[in-house]
């Protein structure tokens, strides 16, 4: 097990620790109010010595008015201090915690959803919560308290050496083994501890997360208790965990404890005979011997520190493996012609209409071969091009790759094969910020936050006036709804949606999606959870939207597409001999060119006519 810290824990620290933007002068306050709040309380404990030696002697009052009003500014400077080190050192930590976080959200959206997909939702709750206040503690719990114990260490030493140059060696020893042996122990319980419980802790976010949103679906499907079981089993290992470690702390403790005792004790050994030799006065002597009481004060912060210090690195390394791609484990070794991101990130050139002056863009996939990074290729030989005023839908069964094509063309995921190009740039090379401008995505589980109507249209374009959003709503089948809601557009929406039907949710996003600026839009099963009607409805809408914009819908239901230029028909090719090998596009035209031409694609058409013959059952 290693004791220090790793390569990789270095690595990641140097890389995260600056995303917190810590003011070097808020910093450096931090610091000195903290020196001099712990070299008041030593300089308290050293005048209170001397005063009460001093004051057996009965010497004239006068002789002490100096050190009792020395004991009183120590005394009131000490607490004074503290509390305003607290202050500054907060701040300092929160106010990077903040901009940790803001940091970590923006790098976050910038970048591909390769890696963030890969984890669990509780684990990436995890880097994002815990872990940024874990990275974010390491200001407050590490390194103050190890650069404070430092200087007033040097400095109560130096001082020690004007009184006994061997009691002052003696103290530096014991500092050394309080602030080197016991913090040693420390980070090796922090270690056990912190290999023991990672897992656990992820564990615990995600059953957590999952009984918080789902006790609903848990209590009916009769797993409810199986998850509270498992979540007291996985309360069990993390205190386990603790208790294992617990030990090794306890005696890192017992080692300050005992190098402060050996300072007192070798002080009063040493004190002595030069007391009695007249080498030193009887009054120093007390100060001799009680001023190590506190000097250790300081050092028995650097354990913790330490401890707090092995927390953060692997907090550090987790955010670093979610933000950074070569510090995430090694990927699978590459299929042959798999892009990868290069070193540099290219800039998608605008282009405009001259007619109009709209931006303008033109995606292009060529020969491309999809796949989620380290599984197979699921589809491959796709070849299409998306302008503004062009629609297309891409239509296949379930499973097929439909939604990880369109991941791929929106740059979220890397092409296993061939290219994805925007304006010439490869979409996976490029920045997201720079591929938000010309192409939106909406996914099939797209998120609606929990805040009102307006403002979950208003993501996609923060500018939208309630008109526009009105307007909107209105066109992809929502205006009664609307009309129905208390407070209208300032209706507030339930955590996860609950508030919403799944129909409603659905055009609520479709209404966002349309909201947005950029002049390509990608839509995955925009009738999911409707009726086949009102699905119609919205593909129509969505594909008959004006021609400034080009638009590609991944659905499952046909009858909407005879307004698309062109439909895709992707799936399996059935007569090739790797009957397991990816899928292609097997067909491709207008709908009514594919309506004579390929019997599967009719046959799903009809089958959908043939249903609406029967009851509805409306779920929207």
């Amino acid at each position: 097990m290693t004791l220090f810290l790793t390569k990789s824990e270095k690595k990641a620290l140097r890389r995260i620790i600056p995303l917190l933007g810590i003011s070097r002068r808020a910093l450096a306050l931090s610091i000195l109010l903290g020196t001099l709040g712990l070299g008041s309380a030593i300089a308290l404990g050293s005048t209170a010595a001397w005063l009460i030696a001093r004051a057996s002697q009965h010497p004239p009052v006068l002789y002490l008015l100096v050190a009792a009003t020395a004991v009183r500014l120590f005394g009131v400077s000490r607490s004074v201090l503290r509390y305003c080190q607290r202050l500054a050192s907060h701040k300092v930590a929160l106010t990077g915690m903040d901009a940790l976080r803001q940091n970590v959200y923006d790098i976050v959206s910038r970048q591909g959803t390769d890696r963030i997909m890969m984890l669990r939702r509780g684990d990436l709750l995890a880097r994002t919560g815990a872990d940024v206040d874990d990275v974010g503690d390491i200001i407050v719990k590490s390194l103050m308290p190890t650069a404070v114990a430092f200087i007033v260490g040097i400095a109560t030493v130096t001082g020690f050496a004007f009184i006994s140059l061997p009691a002052a060696l003696i103290l530096a020893l014991c500092l050394c083994v309080s602030g080197i042996v016991a913090p040693l122990l420390s980070m090796r319980a922090a270690r056990l501890a912190e290999y023991a419980s990672r897992q656990a802790r992820t564990d615990l976010s995600t059953t957590t997360l999952t009984l918080l949103e789902g006790t609903t679906e848990l209590q009916v499907n009769g797993t409810l208790p199986r998850m509270h079981s498992r979540l007291s089993s996985i309360e069990d290992a993390l205190t386990s965990a603790t208790a294992r470690s617990a030990r090794v702390a306890g005696i890192a403790a017992g080692v300050d404890r005992l190098a402060m005792g050996l300072a007192v004790v070798a002080s009063l050994l040493i004190g002595i005979p030069e007391t009695t030799s007249g080498v030193l006065a009887e009054v120093l002597l007390a100060v001799l011997v009680l001023t190590p009481l506190s000097s250790f004060e300081g050092t028995a912060e650097v354990a913790p520190a330490c401890a707090q210090l092995v927390r953060s690195a692997g907090a550090a390394e987790r955010i670093a493996a979610m933000l950074f791609e070569d510090e995430a484990s090694p990927a699978p070794a590459s299929h042959a012609g798999e892009s990868t991101p290069t070193l540099s990130t290219p800039t998608i050139p605008a282009q405009t209409d001259p007619t109009t002056g709209a931006l303008t863009c033109i995606l292009r996939a060529h020969n491309l071969a999809i796949g989620w990074p380290g599984g197979p290729i699921i589809a491959s030989g796709i070849d299409l091009t998306l302008t503004p005023g062009t629609t297309l839908a891409i239509v296949g069964p379930s499973g097929i790759g439909k939604t990880t094509l369109l991941m791929t063309l929106a740059g979220l995921i890397p092409p296993r094969a061939g290219s994805v190009t925007i304006n010439g740039v490869n979409a996976w090379e490029a920045s997201r910020a720079d591929i938000t401008q010309f192409v939106t995505v909406t996914a099939e589980d797209a998120h609606v936050f929990a805040t009102s109507v307006l403002e979950n249209i208003r993501v996609a374009r923060p500018n939208l006036d309630e008109d526009e959003a009105t307007q909107l709503l209105e066109r992809v089948g929502l205006g009664s709804w609307l009309t129905s809601l208390p407070q209208g557009l300032t209706t507030t929406i339930g955590s996860q949606a609950r508030t919403v039907s799944g129909g409603e949710r659905r055009r609520l996003l479709m209404a966002r999606a349309l909201a947005v600026p950029a002049p390509l839009m990608l839509v995955d099963e925009a009738g999911e959870h409707l009726d086949g009607p009102t699905a119609d409805a919205l593909v129509r809408t969505l594909v008959d939207v004006d021609h400034s914009r080009g638009v590609l819908v991944v659905s499952h239901r046909l009858s909407a597409l005879d307004a698309a230029d062109e439909v895709l028909l992707i799936d399996a090719e059935r007569d090739h001999d790797a009957a397991d090998g990816p899928a292609r596009i097997i067909a491709r035209g207008t709908h009514a060119h594919l309506m004579e031409t390929n019997t599967n694609y009719r046959w799903s058409y009809e089958q959908e006519h043939a249903a609406l013959s029967l009851p509805d059952i409306h779920r929207d």
